[in-house]
């Protein structure tokens, strides 16, 4: 066992053993994730050390998240705590380094502990993958002092983390952000609002792409601003279709006054800051997809081998039978592309961008489908929220959307293609 594995399991508090644990009687088909005989197998591919790692994640999925996402959703909750028992399993800043309290894995560890998470709760699962990112960023850039001072409270969860880039009137033509950071002394002076912010109004800290030079990407850097900082307001709580348990809202800045000290990396090099952290966000969120397919292909099994209709179970439907094929088969393809991407983001590979924006295209349409699809299996029994696959098909929608339109992404692997 690796010393990283071994930091993992340190981390662990007596609970959270007792979830780690395997356990006698299994309560869900699901539990039987490491059944070698199943075409959807997520442990297919991954080293001993790997498997036990989504064991973990999904472990704390099964017990801790997917009893309560029903709850989570409908009274739109933040379950800070549950969050926070997440951290002590390492998830807080997964691919963080090891000497401000980061877990010190890899990008592909990532990927499976989010596709692990998200079989229990989808929503909940994306902002942890979010506040990893920007853990990440502020490891990745930030000063030794901005490290110190916040990366023990982020890989812990005492503190969460939101990622602010999209305006109003900037979405997908990111570069032309309005926002602004003038320089005063020790102090920058931000002006601005930022748009469709998860985590808004209950994260204790933003790292906010603005504009500190001339236009287009050159001119943008990365500040660090911490909740309750003058200046700093938020919009109304966005009702949103799906992705309920985490708040989205606006994030205002007025003459807020930023230390300079809480600058990420150098001036004017926020914007590459934003894309590289875009790439892992990406990765995730593929990620999280896979989660959410998985658990609505097994939904649909179940379903499926118990239902009736003309005096006989709908699994012996040639028509099911074959749907069932296509939704598998489109999770393993899936799988393949965002694990080949993660692997490649971690190796530094020359196309990782390209790679990374292939996983985010297809795995995110491809588990929207599956999703789709499991919902059309339970007929109108699927359509009613006392049936969780509605909202694995609700939660995973906003995927084809964020973290870059699946129509950027389209954009950016063809200009690789026809450029090289």
């Amino acid at each position: 066992m690796s010393f990283t594995i071994i930091q993992l399991l340190k981390k662990q508090s007596a609970a959270s053993l007792r979830v780690f644990s395997r356990r006698n009687t299994l309560q869900h088909l699901s539990c039987r994730q490491f059944n070698k005989q199943s075409c959807i197998n997520p442990g297919d591919g991954l080293t001993n050390e790997q498997k036990l790692i989504f064991e973990t994640a999904k472990d704390f999925a099964t017990n801790e998240m997917e009893p309560k996402m029903k709850l989570w959703d409908e009274e739109e909750i933040f379950p800070r705590d549950v969050l926070q028992n997440a951290a002590q399993l390492g998830f807080g800043a997964i691919y963080c380094k090891e000497d401000y309290g980061g877990t010190g894995l890899g990008r592909l560890d990532a990927s499976i502990i989010f596709e692990a998470l998200s079989t229990g709760c989808v929503s909940t699962t994306a902002y942890i993958s979010i506040h990893n990112v920007c853990a990440w960023m502020i490891d990745t850039f930030g000063t030794k002092e901005l490290r110190e001072k916040h990366l023990p409270s982020l890989a812990s969860m005492e503190r969460f983390a939101s990622y602010c880039l999209t305006e109003p009137g900037s979405g997908s033509d990111a570069a032309s952000i309005s926002t602004s950071a003038v320089r005063k002394g020790d102090k920058y002076i931000l002006n601005g609002t930022k748009a469709f912010i998860s985590g808004g109004g209950e994260s204790d800290m933003y790292l906010v792409m603005c504009r500190t030079g001339d236009s287009g990407p050159q001119g943008i850097s990365c500040l660090l601003v911490e909740n309750e900082t003058p200046g700093l307001s938020f919009g109304a709580k966005e009702k949103k279709v799906g992705w309920n348990s985490q708040p989205t809202s606006s994030v205002i800045f007025e003459d807020c006054e930023v230390p300079a000290s809480n600058l990420i990396g150098k001036e004017g090099q926020g914007f590459n800051i934003a894309m590289n952290a875009l790439n892992g966000a990406r990765v995730h969120i593929a990620s999280c997809s896979l989660g959410a397919a998985h658990r609505s292909i097994e939904l649909a099994r179940d379903h499926v081998l118990v239902r009736k209709q003309f005096n006989r179970t709908l699994d012996s439907f040639q028509n099911v039978q074959f749907k069932l094929a296509e939704m598998a088969t489109s999770l393993i393809a899936s799988r393949l592309v965002v694990r080949h991407a993660a692997e490649a983001l971690q190796n530094g590979a020359a196309n990782k961008v390209t790679l990374c924006s292939s996983a985010k295209l297809f795995a995110t349409e491809s588990c929207s489908k599956i999703c789709s699809d499991s919902l059309q299996l339970f007929g109108g029994y699927g359509y009613l929220k006392d049936y969780p696959v509605q909202q694995f098909w609700r939660d995973v929608r906003v995927h084809e959307i964020l973290e870059g339109t699946n129509e950027i992404m389209k954009l950016i692997i063809s200009r690789n293609l026809l450029s090289t």
